[in-house]
């Protein structure tokens, strides 16, 4: 009976042994990946974030063959989708693309978190900067910033302005906007950048911080009207669009969007996977694809990356302390 009792044992230990070592196995670079990866999207299809991890999910899966599926899993202002990826499993196969309002101006402006910004992610790498932009319906009197400014003074909170949720750069945006050229809207957040879109061209929404990729193509229709961009300098896609700061000095609402995974997941993937996205980004068709949506294709080392998102979320700290903004009241 003890004899039995031992190769039971042995048995067992034998098969706990062969599954460490298969996972250990799948973890390795060279077999890495070796079956799907789930990109997790923190807001709703349509958005230019949707834009953007399609592209990057089709440089993934040319280089590594392996399919790259998109879940978009949106809600509260893109925390809910990177709360999702920092509990999930470190092993590569669970990727976020990562957003300045989940990582930065969420964080920044006291919005609840089940996570960290700075210690439950593995950077890998910037994909695009976000120049945000000033949108409003196109039936609306304005055609340009200065004319804007006046008409919303003209009819204080009256007007509303939507953004993809509490605490993103949308929404702080502008709310800094407000602050510096002392006009007053109501703002409406939204689950994403898609539904505020349909409202804002329907004329249920005046108002939109939002990137551009969405936009643009609806502005030779008439539907709706750039007042301007948020970035330092006018975007390449669209340098007869002037920048917000021409018009208020000062004013800047610049976001991106990366790639991360969540803490622990092995330096070999993460550079694996650095070095696709890298090479993907700086693809003369991918550039020209992009610059054509209005948005700044970027690379980046991990720990660039890294410290990036370290220095903005101070900087953003600093933008609402001094801005006087509060989450509780907005």
């Amino acid at each position: 009976m003890a004899c039995l009792r031992l190769r039971r044992r042995l048995l067992l230990m034998g098969l706990f042994m062969v599954v460490v070592a298969t996972n250990v196995h799948a973890q390795t670079p060279a077999a890495y990946p070796s079956k799907s990866i789930r990109l997790i999207v923190p807001y709703p299809p349509g958005a230019g974030t949707d834009f953007t991890a399609r592209a990057l999910g089709e440089r993934i899966t040319e280089a590594l063959g392996q399919q790259v599926v998109i879940d978009s899993r949106p809600g509260a202002g893109a925390t809910l989708g990177h709360g999702l990826v920092a509990r999930a499993a470190p092993d590569g196969y669970t990727l976020l693309l990562a957003t300045t309002g989940g990582m930065v101006s969420g964080p920044a402006l006291g919005v609840k978190l089940t996570y960290d910004p700075l210690k439950d992610f593995a950077t890998i790498g910037i994909a695009t900067y976000v120049p945000y932009s000033l949108v409003i319906f196109g039936g609306l009197p304005p055609n340009n910033m200065r004319e804007f400014i006046a008409f919303a003074k003209s009819q204080p909170g009256k007007l509303n302005f939507g953004s993809s949720g509490t605490g993103t750069p949308n929404h702080v945006g502008g709310v800094l906007l407000m602050k510096m050229t002392g006009i007053d809207m109501l703002h409406v957040p939204y689950k994403g950048g898609g539904p505020m879109l349909t409202d804002l061209i329907a004329g249920q929404m005046h108002v939109a911080v939002t990137s551009l990729p969405t936009v643009l193509p609806h502005v030779p229709t008439g539907r709706l009207k750039v007042m301007g961009v948020g970035f330092t300098r006018r975007i390449k896609s669209a340098p007869d669009i002037p920048t917000i700061a021409e018009t208020v000095p000062g004013y800047n609402n610049t976001g991106w969007w990366g790639l991360v995974a969540p803490l622990g997941t092995p330096r070999a993937i993460v550079e694996k996977l650095n070095a696709v996205m890298n090479k993907g980004m700086q693809s003369p068709a991918v550039v020209k694809h992009f610059v054509s949506n209005g948005l700044e294709p970027a690379t980046s080392t991990p720990e660039a990356f890294q410290e990036l998102i370290a220095t903005e979320l101070q900087m953003w700290r600093k933008l609402i302390k001094d801005a006087n903004i509060s989450v509780n009241a907005l």
